[in-house]
């Protein structure tokens, strides 16, 4: 990828407005900018990407207004959307070209049906597009993610031009090494940001309000003012939620997980994960109320602070029911047993594992997981937990109707 232009010389003289100008015209961030995103650079890897915090707290119960709706002096529509951490940023045009962090993001902007207006992504390693071909007409343009898979510089920011950034600031400052004269810069040059990192709640820097998945999707559908496509996913993915729960065994019947990442193939360690975070990336095993084999162990959640690993006999002492692996997700069902289940039958710590000799060894889901991803996630997991009830995992039996899906996507709402 180019690294484009050095940013700040860049863009149309003053006597030039471009369609940009009037996009950010106006552009205002509520009180503090960036309040609470200082604080000491971390690495962001698959392998510490998710964290438990026993300290998180829910979002606040008053609600921010999803997009408020003012009129310029011109007789155009402008509008509002507010969200933590930036704060309130005012539109003149919907955005046409945006740029997503990663797969949460991206998911939502493509179920909101503006896909097409993606111009790259800021980790594609982490974003799945395979399960748009299980929606009819439904597909993502992958030369944007091929060109641009990491965009995480304020040189490709620049570069790219985007309408407007799905970004949190607070992980480029964290993470990347900006300051936040850097993203001043870029959101007042070239387009504001709107994000918030909800896949994890285990950051220290993360001070601020957090977003559930459907919270954060609301501000997304704010920005490109797709309130009704956002109503009926939501009403769509309640219903679906609804159905499942509504058929699972109690609670004392339910088996309890251990969830871990670890991405060879012939694994011999493992990074534990804790289900009691509230982070997005796990809302499919809350929502389907399994319990944590973790809990009152003593291990810690992975994080990027804690490294520590468990062996086959830290396994072992725990003996989950189910042992859930992160970091094999471009593996289908079947590929993933035949690799990763088969080393751990034939491992001699590791076959006597109870979830290795009942088969009940799974993917673990994504880390990034936006609306779409999400109904396939849980439809996955509620196979790998209940399969009696709900199918084997490696069937096709679908609890959702892709054809809706697709329609909402496709405007047919």
């Amino acid at each position: 990828m180019s690294d484009g232009s050095d940013g700040a010389g860049d863009g149309p003289s003053a006597d030039e407005p471009t369609r940009r100008d009037y996009l950010k015209r106006g552009a205002v961030v509520g009180g503090g900018l960036l309040a609470g995103c200082a604080g000491g650079p971390a690495t962001p890897t698959d392998a510490a990407s998710d964290g438990d915090t026993a300290t998180a707290t829910e979002a606040p119960t008053e609600r921010e207004p999803a997009a408020t709706g003012t009129t310029t002096a011109t007789g155009g529509g402008s509008y509002s959307v507010t969200m933590a951490p930036v704060g309130e940023v005012t539109f003149d045009a919907v955005p046409e070209t945006w740029l997503p962090y990663c797969g949460e993001y991206a998911d939502m902007g493509v179920a909101l049906g503006r896909g097409d207006g993606m111009a790259g992504i800021g980790g594609a390693d982490r974003y799945y597009t395979y399960v748009y071909d299980e929606l009819p007409g439904v597909s993502v343009d992958t030369e944007p993610l091929e060109q641009y898979p990491t965009v995480q510089t304020r040189e490709a920011f620049y570069e790219l031009d985007s309408d407007v950034h799905f970004y949190d600031p607070g992980m480029l400052i964290n993470w990347f090494d900006w300051d936040r004269s850097d993203v001043e810069e870029v959101a007042e040059n070239v387009a504001p940001f709107v994000g918030n990192l909800i896949f994890r709640r285990s950051d220290a820097w993360h001070d601020y309000r957090y977003y559930s998945l459907y919270e954060a999707f609301e501000k997304v559908a704010a920005v490109f003012r797709e309130r009704e496509r956002f109503e009926t996913m939501k009403s769509l993915h309640d219903e679906f939620l609804a159905r499942i729960q509504a058929r699972l065994p109690p609670a004392g019947e339910r088996p309890n997980v251990m969830l871990t990442f670890e991405g060879t193939d012939e694994p011999e360690t493992f990074s534990p994960y804790r289900l009691t975070d509230k982070g997005t990336s796990k809302k499919q095993w809350r929502d389907l109320g399994v319990g944590d084999a973790l809990a009152g162990t003593g291990i810690e959640n992975l994080s990027t602070e804690n490294r520590g690993e468990l062996d086959y006999e830290n396994l072992l002492s725990v003996d989950p029911d189910v042992l859930l692996v992160r970091g094999h997700e471009r593996k289908s069902a079947a590929e993933f047993r035949d690799t990763v289940l088969a080393y751990m039958e034939d491992h001699p710590v590791g076959s006597r594992l109870t979830a290795v000799q009942n088969g009940r060894v799974y993917r673990g889901g994504y880390l990034h997981q936006g609306p779409i991803h999400n109904l396939f996630l849980t439809e996955r997991a509620a196979k790998q937990l209940f399969p009696d009830e709900f199918g084997d995992v490696t069937g096709d039996r679908e609890l959702f109707d892709r054809q809706r899906v697709a329609d909402i996507v496709n405007g047919e709402i």
